[in-house]
């Protein structure tokens, strides 16, 4: 689905189409054809449309799914040069549609696209801005600090601390909390084993986008199983970009904090599937960084910002900071 300007009913320009597709227009299936070389006219990310009426001896265009690039205000303004002078090109405007596959008519035409899982016909477009290029204008690196632990662990906690300390760095990032991300993004899934690890997959391709683009991305998830997070570690375009963070904090402090009462439901009876009392949690066994409750040879419990400073001295030792 897309919205965009399209142009159209492009009669005196009807010529050799090689390609032709379906369009709904507020509900009104209406047959388009691409016209080769209206994209060099109109600039790079550009595609016109004709009026499928006379395609072909007016056959019926070929329907079959195609991701269409949207017109750019480069077509609007190159429009009259395409309508050979008879003045403003007519738009459609605030259309939503759908395309499916596009044909080729041309029997020596091959499809390059491939598959990957589930989605069929589809091409990693590279950009022309490379990552290294943001990051330099970022002054930073891109990453992602998975922050694991027990509910109660302080990992929230800590991560918007941290947040809050590179932002007055002057650095990119932000933070992604379990709890919030499932008031959208995740909203539709709960606590089997199987929707915590689509969970954990799911935050994971976004944060990778996010340390792509340069962000320090602050990813704070109970994750319990060990190999979902192993998978979203593999994931990442570089090896240094995956961080993680243990919050090794033990059951009986985060008991007692309990800030959504959910231990003292599991404990009776009334939560089930509960991490660490009736659901395992897997300890990460080489962590990038293992946050303690306390100090050695200290009872005294370490405050949220001693645990963002020791994990802001590591992302400065290891040039995180810089580009």
């Amino acid at each position: 689905v897309m919205r965009t300007r399209v142009l159209y009913d492009v009669a005196h320009m009807l010529g050799t189409t090689r390609r032709t597709a379906a369009l709904k227009l507020g509900g009104v299936g209406v047959g388009v054809g691409l016209l080769p070389g209206v994209s060099s006219l109109c600039g790079v990310s550009c595609q016109g449309f004709a009026s499928a009426a006379a395609l072909n001896g007016g056959a019926a265009p070929v329907v079959a799914p195609v991701v269409v690039e949207r017109a750019p205000q480069q077509c609007r303004s190159n429009a009259p040069s395409l309508w050979g002078g008879l003045g403003r090109a007519p738009f459609v405007e605030r259309y939503s549609f759908a395309f499916t596959h596009v044909r080729e008519s041309s029997s020596s035409s091959t499809v390059d696209a491939y598959k990957v899982g589930e989605s069929t016909n589809i091409k990693w477009h590279e950009g022309s801005v490379s990552r290294e290029a943001r990051e330099q204008s970022m002054g930073q690196k891109g990453c992602v600090l998975w922050f694991t632990g027990l509910s109660g662990s302080g990992k929230s906690t800590v991560a918007y601390t941290l947040e809050h300390a590179l932002h007055g760095m002057g650095k990119k990032v932000y933070v992604m909390d379990g709890d919030n991300i499932r008031h959208g993004l995740n909203s539709n899934l709960g606590f089997s084993a199987v929707d915590r690890e689509e969970n954990i997959r799911r935050i994971g391709e976004v944060a990778k986008l996010f340390a792509d683009m340069g962000v320090i991305t602050l990813v704070s998830f109970i994750s319990p199983y060990r190999n979902d997070r192993d998978l979203v570690r593999s994931r990442m375009a570089r090896d240094t970009d995956f961080v993680e963070v243990f919050m090794k904090i033990p059951i009986e402090i985060c008991e007692t904090r309990d800030p959504k009462g959910l231990y003292k439901a599991a404990r009776a009876g009334k939560l089930k599937g509960f991490t660490g009392i009736d659901d395992p949690y897997e300890e990460p066994l080489n962590a990038e960084i293992v946050v303690e409750a306390k100090k050695e040879a200290s009872d005294e419990l370490e405050a949220p910002e001693a645990m963002a400073s020791t994990i802001l001295d590591y992302l400065s030792t290891k040039g995180y900071l810089s580009p």
